[in-house]
């Protein structure tokens, strides 16, 4: 059977194929059981995966007969969209899909360690509870009031680049925060109700409000065109829309001086904000480095 387009595939035959580029592309090459391995598929669905991606893009596929592997075409054009974050995931750590051990990746890479982990228990009820729409029961520990019982609302999870939190609507305090994972002890979820309208994720302002920062390299590094092409700046700034409720751990993340002098050390802050004024009423402003509140 010869195919045409991506159009006469079904799903499954499509991530196959998205597989074999992304071999092609990144790797240099690919081979029948790159595809048997990953997939767990016969020898002769490899081969026809291979033949059907040979069918749609033949420019984008040779085969090298002395190394007896599948090679990039010369005039090879990616046929899938690669979102460079899933790419270097990919590369540095595997897919991580399937039982046991994520697999390895595919070249030596080597990243921060995420020293926060949320225990697995605790996070299957948050998360179960995100999807299903329900409140749970938990003990939280606080910083200032130590252990607590609570009952949260949680809509979505946050990464703050050090640790992951729960956004969740606060039932003690009456208010929607970020809750850490870590923090939460015996979890349970609350019988399935209806959610009252004021707990629900369009009520948390935070959340809803987007806020648009302008970075810009820091104005005393002596060669701001490195930094721009660094971070691909257009015109020299980096546009960011994000919510209010992360604003500030992104500026944090990314070291960015949010001084209205831009008066912090350029050797660790290498962006400034150019309107610190945008964080006016952002919750977590205060995480942002230098950020004065007018």
């Amino acid at each position: 059977m010869e195919y045409r387009s991506l159009e006469d595939l079904n799903q499954a035959q499509r991530e196959r194929l998205a597989f074999i580029e992304f071999r092609l592309w990144f790797l240099g090459d690919v081979r029948r059981p790159d595809l048997i391995d990953r997939f767990g598929i016969a020898p002769a669905v490899a081969t026809r995966d291979l033949a059907a991606y040979r069918d749609i893009a033949p420019e984008n596929i040779d085969f090298d007969g002395r190394r007896k592997v599948y090679v990039p075409g010369a005039s090879f054009t990616p046929l899938f969209e690669h979102r460079p974050d899933r790419v270097l995931s990919a590369l540095s750590r595997g897919f991580g899909e399937g039982i046991g051990v994520a697999s390895a990746g595919f070249l030596p890479c080597e990243f921060p360690l995420r020293l926060n982990q949320p225990p697995l228990p605790v996070l299957a009820t948050i998360t179960r509870a995100i999807h299903q729409k329900r409140a749970v029961r938990l003990t939280y520990h606080s910083l200032k009031k130590g252990p607590a019982k609570r009952e949260i609302v949680p809509f979505a999870l946050v990464d703050s680049g050090l640790r992951w939190h729960a956004r969740a609507y606060d039932r003690a305090r009456h208010e929607f925060r970020d809750l850490v994972i870590t923090r939460m002890d015996k979890p349970e979820l609350l019988d399935a109700e209806e959610i009252p309208p004021h707990e629900n994720a369009d009520q948390d302002h935070q959340w809803t409000r987007i806020v648009n920062l302008e970075l810009v390299p820091h104005p005393a590094q002596p060669r701001p065109e490195i930094v721009a092409r660094d971070f691909d700046m257009k015109d020299g700034i980096l546009s960011l829309q994000v919510r209010a409720a992360i604003a500030g751990y992104v500026l944090q993340q990314w070291n960015v001086d949010c001084s209205p002098d831009h008066h912090l050390d350029p050797t660790a802050y290498r962006l400034w904000l150019r309107d610190p004024l945008v964080l006016y009423g952002v919750d977590n402003a205060v995480l942002a480095p230098g950020y004065q509140k007018p």
